[in-house]
């Protein structure tokens, strides 16, 4: 009998297992978002990740999006995929963020960046302990807030300038702070489960010391 031919390799299969489960997990769109990203990856060893479903809701319904966060040897890499209705078009029909309960007229978004490693400017980990008085020494707390910066955007945070006369009334203008904050998401054991909070300090850890190097 004759072998049954071999089906053709995608670049999607070149990716990591662990990385693809993680996709197939979040369950958006998981081919698209697979090949969106092995096509970022450019073939190079995937040293880290990390997979973020968000959910949002808005007067119409509810929207998904996937952000996908890989560290290779060089660089970076930032997939993102989420959807845009034509309003007009589908009035009156519900979105639930569901590819089954979708329109045919839905446009995904598929969007990679790579960021070399040599200009990502800051890694910055927020933890929040929901009881501090109870902390157990390695835990961490249940949430994190993961914010990169690698200047494509920064944020301007302005507030009135004062002096150190309490009674002077003059206008001091204005002082701020400008940060890079290209990224920046929140992960919670509760929404996300505790392997999802672990991923992500892991992802940040490597983040860190790739570009501290």
């Amino acid at each position: 009998m004759a072998a049954m031919p071999r089906a053709s390799q995608t670049p999607a299969d070149l990716l990591p297992h662990p990385l693809r489960r993680d996709i197939e997990r979040a369950g958006y769109y998981p081919a698209l978002v697979a090949d969106v990203i092995a096509e970022a990856a450019c073939g190079e060893e995937v040293v880290e990740h990390l997979v973020h479903q968000e959910t949002t809701f808005d007067h119409d319904g509810i929207l998904r999006h996937v952000t996908v966060l890989v560290l290779t040897p060089s660089r970076l890499v930032v997939g993102h995929v989420d959807d845009h209705v034509d309003a007009a078009a589908s009035a009156g029909v519900p979105r639930t963020g569901r590819a089954a309960d979708r329109p045919v007229d839905t446009v995904v978004t598929a969007t990679s960046e790579s960021v070399p490693l040599s200009s990502v400017r800051g890694v910055m980990l927020t933890h929040v302990v929901a009881s501090a008085a109870s902390y157990r020494p390695g835990s961490l707390g249940g949430e994190v807030t993961v914010s990169l910066g690698w200047g494509a955007v920064n944020r301007v945070d302005l507030m009135p300038a004062t002096c150190d006369n309490p009674d002077c009334d003059a206008d001091h203008g204005y002082e701020g702070t400008i940060s890079s904050d290209d990224i920046s998401f929140r992960v919670s054991a509760d929404a996300d489960g505790p392997e999802a909070v672990a991923q992500a300090r892991a992802f940040a850890r490597a983040l860190s010391l790739a570009t501290g190097r």
